[in-house]
């Protein structure tokens, strides 16, 4: 796992340039919990890079150019999911998150890596969502169209194939 996330780091210095790789290393040795997330990232097609800092920690999102294939046409939650009665998906995005080890993006996070590349050209992607719109039954999405980022709502039950999430990690 080391060896792809060098080798994209290498690729991808926009997405971090100011981010030395022999200190995402040196983390990522520290925190060996968390190159099994990563490669769990990677496996449903996720893409992991670096996007910087957080303060000592190192920031990985899923750099993927669309939507992780392996993560899609599910719904935002499980109490969404435990909702939808009628022809119901496969499961939901909070749940493959946390079984992953990640979590879903947040708005800022999502507008933040579309600063470093041109992301979710035909897809879309659910991220966290405010409590107080869950509470109502809604869910965040977001999506590039027309090269800007927009931001949408839906019932949070609903899904898509061309919908699925994007994660982060905090090494």
């Amino acid at each position: 796992m080391l060896d792809i996330l060098k080798k994209r780091f290498e690729e991808n210095p926009a997405r971090h340039p100011e981010t030395d790789w022999a200190y995402v290393e040196k983390r990522l040795r520290e925190n060996p919990d968390a190159a099994a997330v990563l490669r769990r990232m990677e496996e449903s097609g996720g893409e992991p890079d670096v996007m910087g800092l957080d303060g000592a920690r190192v920031l990985f999102c899923d750099c993927a150019k669309e939507s992780p294939a392996g993560r899609r046409s599910l719904c935002y939650d499980d109490e969404a999911l435990a909702k939808r009665t009628k022809n119901p998906p496969s499961g939901s995005a909070a749940a493959q998150a946390a079984a992953i080890g990640a979590e879903l993006m947040t708005e800022a996070l999502y507008r933040r890596l579309q600063e470093r590349g041109e992301f979710d050209l035909k897809t879309s992607s659910w991220i966290r969502t405010p409590e107080e719109i869950r509470r109502l039954g809604g869910a965040l999405f977001c999506e590039r169209r027309y090269g800007t980022v927009f931001t949408f709502h839906n019932g949070a039950d609903s899904y898509y194939s061309v919908r699925g999430w994007r994660g982060f990690l905090l090494v």
